[in-house]
């Protein structure tokens, strides 16, 4: 096993379970903007992309004000995010060993409800989110900027994703990327993973080398 300075992971998908709270606003969404009733099945090919990527491909006319109340609905959503088992676990084994650090295309009150709220942060060294670039994945400079923050090099970091939007972001970053399979809605285009994982605590392989 690879020797990491730092691990770096995504948000939905990956480390929370947010397919629900975000995909059935998403449903009162379109129908409300669009009066179509889509199914559940429907609207799952959105659920790797960013926001604003979802108004534009959805063709809203006001995309700011409609993400904003999708943002609202997701936010009221009764189950809430809820954290994939196994992973306060890792947090805490991998917290004396490697640095740890959140890239999300999450605003930063989306992180704070689902992130902060639950204690989380603690173990993060740094979070990039939505507002902190230009750019958002699949383009690089979510991670360059996390490792610019970190100080760390690219060889020296993995990202952990569940998409496709993730593993071509560590590609362009030059980043070993970590494939979160439990999260994952298509594996489509994800051909070359360096680390495929099946649950959360198998994360714990990398401190292998430490021992």
């Amino acid at each position: 096993m690879k020797q990491y300075q730092a691990i770096l992971y995504d948000l939905d998908g990956t480390v929370l379970n947010t397919l629900d709270m975000n995909m059935i606003p998403l449903m009162r969404i379109i129908e409300e903007e669009t009066k179509e009733h889509w199914t559940y099945e429907e609207v799952l090919k959105f659920a790797s992309y960013p926001g604003m990527k979802v108004m534009e491909e959805l063709g809203i006319n006001n995309k700011e004000e409609t993400y904003a109340r999708w943002v609202r609905y997701v936010n009221e959503y009764e189950a809430g995010a809820t954290l994939y088992d196994g992973f306060e676990q890792v947090f805490e084994a991998l917290d004396q060993h490697m640095i740890q650090a959140v890239v999300s295309a999450k605003t930063i009150e989306q992180y704070q409800i689902d992130f902060v709220s639950k204690g989380l942060d603690r173990y993060m060294k740094t979070a990039v989110l939505a507002d902190d670039t230009q750019k958002h994945k699949p383009d690089p400079e979510p991670l360059l900027e996390c490792l610019k923050r970190l100080q760390v090099e690219a060889k020296d970091a993995i990202y952990i994703g569940d998409a496709l939007s993730d593993y071509l972001a560590a590609q362009n970053a030059n980043i070993d990327f970590g494939y979160a399979t439990w999260g994952s809605v298509s594996k489509d285009g994800i051909d070359h993973p360096d680390l495929i994982i099946h649950r959360p605590l198998e994360l714990l392989q990398l401190l292998d080398h430490k021992k």
